[in-house]
């Protein structure tokens, strides 16, 4: 995977950051309903994450999919681990099963 720069650059984030959300659009300027719901939940808990817009870049856009082998876009990882899109992570919120991951990876928030 080291020659293919799209997936060099998604370890990378994923390797600089705690918690990284691959998105369409900013944290603060979603592009499209399921990419806000996500950035909404850990906006409100009160996590700190870098957001990826996908949509700047097509080799991202199609790379984080492969990377992932999940087909949808957006996708969460915590702590270099693929969480889930934004089913499976509103689901988590709801239940305060996502609060108990970033509790148990020791990443700060709010419950």
């Amino acid at each position: 995977m080291s020659d293919n720069p799209a997936a060099s650059r998604i370890q990378s984030e994923i390797d600089e950051n705690e918690v990284v959300l691959f998105m369409k659009g900013s944290p603060m300027f979603p592009q499209c309903g399921f990419s806000a719901a996500v950035a909404h939940a850990l906006t409100t808990m009160q996590v700190k994450f870098k957001g990826v817009d996908v949509l700047e870049d097509a080799d991202i856009r199609q790379g984080i999919k492969e990377f992932s082998n999940w087909p949808t876009i957006p996708q969460l990882y915590v702590k270099g681990e693929f969480i889930g899109g934004c089913d499976i992570v509103r689901e988590m919120y709801e239940s305060g099963e996502l609060q108990q991951t970033f509790t148990e990876k020791g990443v700060e928030h709010a419950a």
